[in-house]
């Protein structure tokens, strides 16, 4: 397969390592010095570009590729709000593909449905609480994280008590915090970590007077992500449409 990677830091270079071991060729790499390699024959070539960006950037990058029908397989969060609408409409009505996720872990996919399963269970019980922690390294721009965004939808997606998530507590790298510790009723809160070097841990807690549930998942690394990258392009390749990690994992 041939791969264009947009994006080439910490995660871009992971993301060649591994899929050169696969077996697979990197035709064209973007940066942020080489943005007329989107118009190259090269870029062109590929069957799939994995995008790891900025959020201010992505969408431009999924316009630059789909001018090309080139398909996208991209882990940049923060431009569905404004831009989700446009790309849904990209996909089904002019035949272009994204393949989309805030977080590529298996682990994680794995966690998200732990979350669900666990969230169809308390919908029954109106005594416990949901909360969200997402912990990550100092370099990351935006709070909260998309995977922690992602986790709190699939919270009010199967619990009936809650309508929505809110911003609660950023702690920065220096330990001041601002933001609140409560939110309105009926909405998650996702409170915000930033230290070191993390590479991601995510917590949802259950509380009640009597007890709380904690399920936890912790990253020792960013390879899980890169891999799961990789995975994605590959399932991508022979797929169209906008995709998501449940396409990938029927679990």
């Amino acid at each position: 397969m041939k791969i264009a990677l947009i994006g080439y830091g910490k995660m871009g270079r992971m993301i060649e390592e591994i899929a050169l071991k696969r077996g697979h060729q990197i035709v064209c790499i973007i940066d942020i010095d080489n943005q007329q390699d989107f118009d190259s024959p090269e870029f062109e070539s590929a069957d799939v570009a994995i995008e790891f960006t900025a959020p201010h950037v992505a969408y431009d990058n999924y316009l630059k590729a789909f001018a090309h029908h080139v398909k996208v397989v991209s882990g940049s969060t923060g431009w569905i709000p404004q831009h989700g609408e446009e790309v849904k409409r990209l996909c089904a009505e002019e035949g272009q593909t994204l393949f989309w996720s805030s977080n590529f872990s298996l682990g994680v996919t794995i966690f998200r449905a732990v979350n669900r399963y666990l969230a169809r269970i308390m919908n029954n019980f109106e005594d416990y609480t949901p909360t969200i922690e997402e912990v990550h390294h100092i370099h990351k721009l935006d709070h909260p994280s998309g995977t922690g965004i992602t986790l709190a939808e699939e919270l009010v997606s199967e619990v009936d008590r809650l309508e929505g998530w809110e911003f609660g507590m950023l702690t920065n790298p220096d330990g001041t915090q601002e933001g609140c510790s409560t939110v309105s009723d009926g909405k998650v809160r996702i409170d915000s970590i930033r230290r070191g070097e993390v590479p991601g841990i995510h917590s949802i807690t259950w509380n009640s007077t009597a007890d709380e549930i904690t399920i936890t998942h912790n990253a020792h690394n960013r390879r899980g992500f890169a891999l799961g990258a990789v995975l994605a392009a590959e399932y991508t390749a022979c797929h169209t449409g906008l995709l998501t990690m449940s396409d990938l994992f029927k679990f």
